[in-house]
C-alpha cells in the first residue's frame, strides 16, 4: 500500500508525526501545486492532503485512489460527489482545535478590548517614563462583565466560547446561520437584533450560501460603534472592502480576523491598506495550531488510516 501525504509543511514540521510507514510505502512532500496533485498521487492508495483540490482533474488517473484523508476539519477542497462516483472514502478529522480556537478568540478579543497595543506604544516609545502619575489613563477601556457577547455559529466552538464569555460575566446571545431551531441555554436573537445588541460579535460559522458575505457594510453600520468584531470562521464570511471601510469611518470600534477571503494576504486586500490600524488585528490561520491541536489532527488522520487499512484487512480475510 502507498500513502502520499501532499502538504507535510502545511501542518508544521515542529513535532514528530505518528508512523505511517508501518502501513506501508510513504511519500512525503513539504508543499505542493495543484498542477502537481495528479502526477504525486497517481500510484497512490491513501492519499493526505490539507489544501489541495481533489476533483476529477486531479484524481482521475488514480486509479488505485481508495481513501482521501483531509488534515482538517472542512473539506471545501475535496469533490465528494466525484468521490462518491469512484467509491473512494473521505475522512476529516473534528474537534482536535477546539480549545485552542477559543483560546485564540479570546486572545484576541483583549488584545483589542484593553486597548493593549496602545499602551505597549506608550511604554516602548518612552512615554511612561515621563508620566506624571503611575497609571496612564490615555486609553480607556471598560470590564467584559456585564456586556453583550454575540455569537453567530452556535456550533462546538461557538459553545466553548458562549461558557467562556459567561465566566467573565457577559450576557450570551447567539445567532443561527443555519436557521434551524434548535433548543439552546442561550437567547437566539435575528439578525438586525444581534448586530444591535452586542458589544462583542465573535463568528464561529462554516462558509455557505447563509453565510457568504453575511458581514457586509449595512452590518457594520447596525453595530454598535462601540463594538469589537471578531472572524474566527471563514474568511469569505466578511465582505472585506465594507469591513475596512467601517474601520475607517468608526463604525465599529475593532476587527481581529484569523481568516481572510485569500490566505495569505493579498496586497490588494483592502485590510492591508489599513494594516497598521491598532484597532485591527490579523493573524495568519493560526487559531487552531497550536501544537497540541497539531499532534491531536494528526493522530486523528492516524486513526482514520488504521480504521480504513483495518477494514480492508477485515474485507479480504
Amino acid at each position: 500500500m502507498k500513502i502520499v501525504m501532499l502538504e507535510r509543511n502545511n501542518v508544521g514540521s515542529d513535532f514528530e508525526m505518528p508512523d505511517f510507514g508501518r502501513f506501508g510505502e510513504v511519500e512525503i512532500y513539504g508543499y505542493c501545486r495543484p498542477e502537481q496533485v495528479a502526477e504525486r498521487i497517481e500510484n497512490a492508495d491513501i492519499c493526505i492532503l490539507n489544501k489541495m483540490p481533489m476533483n476529477e482533474q486531479t484524481m482521475k488517473d488514480a486509479t488505485k485512489l481508495k481513501l482521501l484523508c483531509v488534515t482538517a476539519t472542512g473539506m471545501d477542497n475535496v469533490d465528494l460527489e466525484y468521490c462518491k462516483s469512484r467509491g473512494i472514502a473521505v475522512r476529516n478529522v473534528s474537534g482536535y482545535s477546539t480549545e485552542t480556537v477559543v483560546q485564540h478568540t479570546f486572545a484576541m478579543l483583549l488584545y483589542l478590548y484593553e486597548k493593549l497595543p496602545f499602551y505597549d506604544t506608550y511604554v516602548k516609545d518612552g512615554s511612561y517614563k515621563d508620566c506624571a502619575t503611575f497609571t496612564f489613563f490615555g486609553f480607556p477601556f471598560s470590564d467584559l462583565s456585564g456586556k453583550v457577547w454575540g455569537i453567530a455559529g452556535l456550533g462546538t466552538i461557538g459553545h466553548r466560547v458562549a461558557e467562556v464569555a459567561k465566566a467573565f460575566g457577559c450576557e450570551v446571545i447567539y445567532y443561527s446561520t443555519s436557521g434551524i431551531e434548535r433548543k439552546e441555554p442561550y437567547e437566539r436573537a435575528d439578525f438586525d437584533d444581534f448586530l444591535k445588541r452586542c458589544d462583542i460579535i465573535s463568528v464561529h460559522a462554516p462558509l455557505n450560501d447563509h453565510t457568504r458575505g453575511l458581514f457586509d457594510y449595512a452590518a457594520f453600520e447596525k453595530m454598535k460603534k462601540t463594538a469589537i468584531f471578531l472572524n474566527l470562521g471563514r474568511g469569505p464570511i466578511v465582505v472585506e472592502a465594507d469591513l475596512a471601510r467601517a474601520l475607517k469611518e468608526n463604525q465599529i470600534a475593532g476587527a481581529a480576523l484569523d481568516v481572510l477571503s485569500a490566505e495569505p494576504i493579498k496586497e490588494e486586500n483592502p485590510l492591508y491598506e489599513i494594516r497598521e490600524y491598532k484597532n485591527l488585528l490579523i493573524t495568519p490561520h493560526i487559531a487552531w495550531a497550536s501544537i497540541e491541536a497539531r499532534k491531536r489532527l494528526m493522530e486523528g488522520v492516524y486513526a482514520n488510516v488504521e480504521e480504513f487499512v483495518n477494514g480492508l484487512e477485515g474485507s479480504v480475510i
